[in-house]
């Protein structure tokens, strides 16, 4: 009569292991936390919780390797024994190039999460809103299923926006448009002739096409626009009549109150 040996187990953090699997590493999670526009303040309390909670902070960088601006918005909040992880990622509209540059940064990330450790990768904005964390966070879990991802969010832009230029950026029934990047003005002509407020994010590259447009439609005098909104270096920009020629920088974004507020415009900065 044989006797069998019982089966050991242990219990990892409430979950029974069986004695053959003692010794495993369970997988880090990753983290993407938005943490906001650009003034370092206005990461949310959970948000800066979690981030000098994990051991790797991670962050994108441009194709020279410099910080981009999240970087820059949590300097001051990282411990300096965390592991900073630079990633770069492609600015391109290249499609190979995008897939690409999404792989090898998450297999930098996987690197340290099959070791146990938590990862957290930020984003300026909010984390869902047109970041490239999105992308991150998919091709990841593509490669390896069991990766457990939480995103907590932020303030982006747009609604930063708003607030600086003291007016809300959507009141009653009023319909919103968000363009992120716009190729073709055609773009702007059909939200235009839908929406009762637009914003134009990156509108830099194509300022004196979207001006043309605003003052055939006379839109001009109902279009503010704010560079890198909330950073010590904000600028606002209103009366555009003249101002065809404005030269501005990346992060620029423009507001179009297409339907006219239904309100005094003297309670606009009061509300």
């Amino acid at each position: 009569m044989g006797s069998a040996h019982p089966t050991i187990a242990i219990l990892f953090f409430g979950v029974p292991i069986a004695e053959g699997q003692r010794g495993m590493t369970p997988v880090g999670r990753l983290y993407g936390i938005g943490v906001g526009p650009g003034d370092p303040e206005l990461i949310t309390i959970k948000g800066l919780k979690q981030l000098q909670a994990v051991p790797v902070v991670a962050f994108p960088v441009g194709p020279s390797g410099n910080p981009g601006m999240a970087a820059g918005i949590i300097a001051q909040w990282i411990h300096a024994d965390r592991v900073q992880l630079p990633l770069e990622f492609a600015f391109v509209r290249d499609e190979a190039l995008l897939v690409k540059a999404w792989q090898q940064a998450s297999s930098r990330v996987w690197d340290y999460l099959k070791l146990g450790q938590d990862v957290a990768f930020v984003s300026e904005g909010d984390i869902s809103f047109y970041s490239t964390f999105t992308y991150l966070a998919q091709t990841l879990q593509r490669q390896h299923p069991e990766v457990e991802v939480q995103s907590i969010p932020g303030i982006c832009s747009p609604l930063a926006a708003a607030a600086e230029l003291g007016i809300p950026l959507t009141i009653g029934s009023q319909r919103l448009a968000v363009l992120p990047a716009l190729y073709r003005v055609e773009e702007l002509e059909n939200a235009l002739d839908w929406a009762d407020v637009v914003v134009l994010m990156k509108v830099s590259s194509v300022y004196d096409r979207v001006w043309d447009l605003l003052q055939d439609r006379g839109l001009l005098d109902r279009t503010q626009i704010i560079e890198r909104v909330t950073g010590s270096d904000q600028k606002i920009h209103r009366q555009l009549g003249d101002r065809r020629d404005l030269k501005l920088p990346y992060f620029s974004l423009a507001i179009i109150q297409v339907a006219p507020p239904s309100f005094p415009p003297e309670s606009v900065c009061n509300f």
